[in-house]
């Protein structure tokens, strides 16, 4: 799909170089020593000839002391494979790839791209990703630095822990590779506005819950918009590429939303998570997973009736730790740490760092390759298990048409008289959306916000105001709604595109099959 918005940037700038100048401003440049050798991740070239005598005996010299300390890579030296690889042509191609020599300072100077998550997987991305010429990164997490993060989280140090992991991973990077400018953000990706994420280019991935990919996937799908015979236009495409590892199993995903499945498309990929028996809870536990979730699910609101639990609430996380343990010393059940009530409550999956860095490496392959068309893309889920020897496995999985993320929209049918409010109701009501204590905008416009209290009381006039006023009596539109819904039996926060349609006004660009 070389005709995507993208690959036209690097393409028509690669034609013209002093259009780099035009189209965005040069990043910020900061410093640091290249200690590490040039990433040979991805491709592997052959090294340019050495005649001389004295290159044969440096190298001789350093193959006998591989202790020794080496020289920098100076920066023709660094990039070279890369270069290499922008600057030829292949059978294997994107159709308008243009081979030039100034591709990488285009990539670096034009594109941004979002890394979220700041863990095992991304660490590793963030490093891939500043070697592969990108220069303009953000990274979002939320977490901070746990002592139990050092053993594979190769960015962090033990005078890091208690630190934001966003922020360490970024100013690490930046020390190791000079050029690249990571701008972290502290925080949780649904406290950023939907504006936040349209200035990337390319998102990728490294979570480890079901919940965070499927809000980053609804949003990347709620930039996307159809033309009237329902076929995406190509500059609202925000492509994705989702990683996830656990132990020695993981996988690379291409997001295209429009194109290829997106997340939810393929929800059903992953286990149901493990539920156990209230009873066993209750009466007869029988391992330290049994007494965290009995502190979780019963314990929670037998102290604290009507709060919400929230699991990323450090207190929430603290009390839950100190009843399980309480739970687990009266049957004396062994086992019971900070880090195990953490994995069990919010289902997060084991790691290993050689499993992290495959994922990557393939992950940063697939940004890469969309962003500059040098090759094509995988189609479009790739697996690997390293558990006994090597698989590697590339699967076409199908695009569901009728999907609520990816697809045009849930179409709702309002009359011309319905008010926000209704409509808000009536988005709890819907059988396929269900969702409570919703937030709606309209192109970039807050229509009414749930939270915080400001923007509550300044949008909550509109509450009573006309749907079809509020849109500006166009016959048909898509606006955006933010909300708690059900997901893998949780209540979790969801974003959903909608297409509205008024009765009775003529909305030729609108398929109108469907109503609420």
């Amino acid at each position: 799909m070389r005709d995507r918005h993208l690959c036209f940037l690097i393409g028509e700038t690669g034609r013209n170089p002093n259009a780099a100048a035009q189209l965005a401003p040069q990043p910020s440049v900061r410093g640091g020593s290249h200690s590490q050798p040039a990433p040979l991740l991805f491709f592997l070239v052959p090294s340019p000839s050495e005649s001389s005598k004295a290159s044969r005996t440096q190298r001789a010299a350093a193959m006998a002391s591989p202790d020794a300390e080496q020289p920098a890579p100076t920066e023709p030296a660094r990039w070279r494979d890369l270069d290499m690889l922008l600057s030829r042509p292949g059978n294997l191609v994107e159709a308008s790839f243009d081979p030039s020599p100034t591709l990488r300072d285009l990539l670096g100077s034009l594109v941004e791209v979002l890394v979220v998550g700041a863990g095992g997987l991304g660490c590793e991305l963030l490093k891939d990703l500043a070697l592969s010429g990108f220069k303009k990164l953000h990274v979002i997490d939320m977490d901070t630095i746990d002592v139990s993060n050092l053993n594979r989280q190769f960015l962090f140090r033990v005078q890091d822990v208690g630190k934001s992991k966003a922020e360490v991973a970024a100013k690490r990077v930046m020390e190791r590779v000079s050029g690249v400018n990571i701008v972290p953000h502290f925080c949780r990706i649904e406290d950023k506005e939907l504006e936040f994420y349209s200035q990337f280019h390319i998102i990728v991935l490294g979570l480890d819950s079901i919940e965070a990919r499927s809000y980053i996937n609804s949003v990347a799908c709620g930039f996307l918009e159809y033309d009237s015979n329902d076929n995406p236009l190509p500059e609202t495409v925000k492509p994705m590429v989702d990683g996830g590892t656990e132990g020695f199993k993981g996988h690379a995903r291409v997001i295209i939303p429009g194109t290829t499945p997106c997340f939810e498309c393929n929800i059903w990929l992953f286990p149901p998570q493990v539920k156990f028996p209230l009873c066993t809870l209750a009466e007869t536990p029988r391992t330290a997973a049994h007494c965290i979730e009995y502190a979780h699910l019963i314990k929670w609101d037998e102290v604290h009736s009507g709060k919400p639990f929230d699991a990323d609430d450090a207190e929430h996380m603290q009390w839950i730790y100190s009843e399980a343990l309480k739970r687990a010393e009266l049957f004396g059940i062994s086992g019971v740490t900070y880090s195990l009530t953490q994995g069990v409550v919010k289902n997060i999956i084991p790691a290993i760092a050689s499993t992290n860095a495959i994922i990557s490496a393939a992950c940063a392959l697939e940004a890469f390759k969309l962003i500059s068309g040098c090759s094509k893309s995988v189609s479009n889920y790739l697996t690997y298990n390293g558990l006994e020897g090597t698989h590697i496995k590339v699967t076409d999985f199908v695009r569901d048409k009728d999907c609520l993320v990816c697809g045009p929209g849930t179409l709702i049918e309002l009359d011309t008289s319905s008010t926000l409010a209704e409509f808000i109701k009536m988005l709890e009501e819907h059988p396929k959306l269900r969702i409570s204590k919703a937030s709606v905008t309209h192109e970039g416009n807050n229509l009414y916000m749930q939270s915080p209290e400001v923007l509550e009381q300044m949008t909550r006039p509109n509450l009573s105001v006309p749907m079809f006023e509020l849109l500006k009596g166009v016959p048909c539109a898509t606006v955006h709604a933010t909300g708690m819904a059900e997901n893998n039996g949780k209540k979790v926060s969801s974003l959903r595109k909608l297409r509205v349609a008024f009765k009775g006004v003529e909305a030729s660009n609108m398929d109108t099959t469907e109503s609420s």
